[in-house]
């Protein structure tokens, strides 16, 4: 069954799309990411194991641009999750973008961000642009 939300969004004043791409997989909330561990004496807290399989799939799939982007940017992402129950969350996408597509998440200035439902194939679509300068 395939399902999903599709709310009319008005797009950003993205100049062009400069990168497009889908990592296919199910991607780990960030904030419900992380599991307490003790090691020697010491607590540490460190991503959970399905946010760890997720970042090593993820690097695999992701373009690796030669020249980052740089400036300000604009990030269009339609999530497919496999069932109702996780939360939307963006967060560890962006980050498993630095070095890779951008220098830095803090670029991005705008997000459109959308829920979709697929069993069978959830995935990430992933589109990237930069924004147009303010008009002078």
């Amino acid at each position: 069954m395939r399902w999903w939300l599709c709310l009319p969004r008005k797009r950003g004043p993205m100049e062009n799309v400069d990168v497009s791409f889908v990592i296919e997989g199910e991607p780990a909330s960030k904030a419900n990411s992380r599991r307490l561990v003790h090691h020697k004496g010491v607590s540490r807290s460190i991503k959970s194991k399905k946010a760890l399989n997720y970042s090593s799939q993820f690097i695999l799939q992701c373009p690796e641009l030669e020249n980052l982007l740089e400036g300000d940017l604009m990030v269009d992402i339609t999530i497919h999750y496999a069932s109702r129950r996780p939360d939307l969350d963006e967060s560890l996408i962006l980050d498993l973008m630095q070095g890779r597509i951008y220098k830095n998440d803090r670029q991005v200035k705008q997000k459109y961000i959308a829920w979709g439902l697929d069993r069978d194939r959830p995935r990430a679509e992933i589109r990237i642009g930069r924004l147009r300068p303010p008009p002078s």
